[in-house]
């Protein structure tokens, strides 16, 4: 089943946006108004994003500096590794800039060094279990499905892959393209999915067939994947960004996503630094 795409917001402050629960009204009241006042007279609020800056990151943070005038966010977008690469350097270097940072495989490494703050956000506690860290250390902000996308142009009809075994047809054989990203939302999390839906045995022989298939490995990101797929570089491209197909789509381009079920999906997960310089704001 295909489920749409949601969107969580998960710090102390951020998820006051979505919050819609409270133990007691005038606690919650008196407390969320000490909390503001804290934030407030800190001033800002540093966010390390790996979301598309146009249609998430500056939309937030505008409605954030909305909601709470006294504060102004300070964002920067790089990829999950760079943001925890950033976040370690300025630990070492004894001089922590980022409040909050959000990433799909920024966790771990930022978890392993000591440098996450647990907090336990109220208004994710209607979250389900998979979508929260029971210790706080991360709240889950979204979900990134990765599909087969395919230039309209160039696959049309009948053509247009319907199962993952449609992939291994041989009019594909070199005319598909994918990143070489190491994580899951890479070559590595197509692999697990495929081997989840049909099973070591089954599965490890579709791999084999698809690696005589020959998909070319593109060395960038899953943007550039589908910029070649297009521009008629390839007719299909694996493991793309499900909203990057639709934001391009309404764009005009030519593309488009195959219904190819189960899709991979990938949590972006938001956490607070510990020793930030802003708390209260984050």
């Amino acid at each position: 089943m295909i489920r749409p795409l949601k969107l969580f917001l998960g710090a102390p402050l951020l998820a006051m946006l979505l919050a819609t629960q409270a133990v007691t009204q005038a606690r919650a009241a008196g407390a969320d108004a000490a909390l503001v006042a804290a934030a407030t007279k800190e001033g800002a609020l540093v966010w390390y994003s790996t979301l598309i800056v146009n249609q998430i990151t500056r939309p937030l943070a505008l409605a954030f500096e909305k909601k709470y005038p006294g504060i102004k966010v300070q964002y920067s977008r790089a990829t999950s590794n760079d943001v925890a690469l950033k976040i370690t350097n300025e630990a070492r270097a004894g001089r922590l800039q980022a409040d909050v940072f959000d990433g799909t495989n920024t966790i771990d490494p930022l978890q392993d060094a000591g440098l996450v703050e647990s907090y336990l956000v109220d208004a994710a506690k209607s979250y389900p279990q998979d979508y929260r860290d029971r210790a706080g250390l991360w709240t889950t902000m979204n979900v990134y499905f990765l599909t087969v996308g395919y230039n309209t142009d160039l696959v049309k009809g009948a053509d247009i892959p319907k199962t993952y075994d449609d992939l291994l047809n041989p009019k594909w054989a070199g005319k598909m393209a994918w990143t070489t990203d190491p994580t899951s939302s890479g070559p590595p999390g197509f692999i697990q999915n495929i081997l989840a839906l049909k099973g070591k045995e089954t599965g490890m022989e579709y791999l084999s067939k698809l690696a005589a298939q020959k998909p070319v490995n593109i060395p960038a990101s899953q943007r550039v994947v589908l910029d070649k797929v297009i521009a008629g570089e390839f007719p299909i491209g694996l493991m793309i960004f499900n909203h990057h197909v639709a934001i391009s789509g309404e764009k005009a381009a030519p593309i488009a996503w195959a219904r190819t079920e189960p899709l991979v999906a990938t949590a972006n997960l938001l956490s607070i630094v510990k020793g930030a310089p802003h708390p209260n704001a984050a």
